[in-house]
């Protein structure tokens, strides 16, 4: 199957689901759900952090591999919150979608 193809959230979703049981000394995830939500929220912070800093060095129309895999990491890690969170990934996409053909305006306006 085509990367394109694949819907690598819930796939990933999945395998951080599968993690939650494993052993911190072997898994990444493991160790940061053993660690705790307040480290996580800490790698979350960490990681915008790291978009903002990639952001401002790219170069408007010019991939970037930094950007990019910036953005990678914290999308990672805002999955690992939500999972740890027992929040189904699928949600924010619902959210999104159900976003579209609305102004952006309007959609904060609902909000409040």
């Amino acid at each position: 199957m085509s990367n394109a193809r694949r819907d690598v959230i819930r796939e990933l979703t999945e395998v951080l689901r599968s993690r939650r049981g494993a052993d911190p000394d072997d898994s990444y995830v493991a160790s940061l759900y053993a660690r705790g939500l307040n480290r996580i929220l800490e790698k979350v912070g960490e990681e915008a952090t790291e978009v903002v800093l990639a952001a401002k060095d790219a170069t408007p129309g010019t991939p970037d591999e930094d950007l990019a895999g910036e953005v990678a990491d914290l999308w990672f890690h805002t999955l690992v919150m939500l999972v740890h969170l027992d929040q189904d990934p699928q949600r924010v996409l619902e959210t999104l979608a159900d976003r579209f053909g609305i102004s952006g305006h309007a959609e904060k306006a609902s909000r409040g």
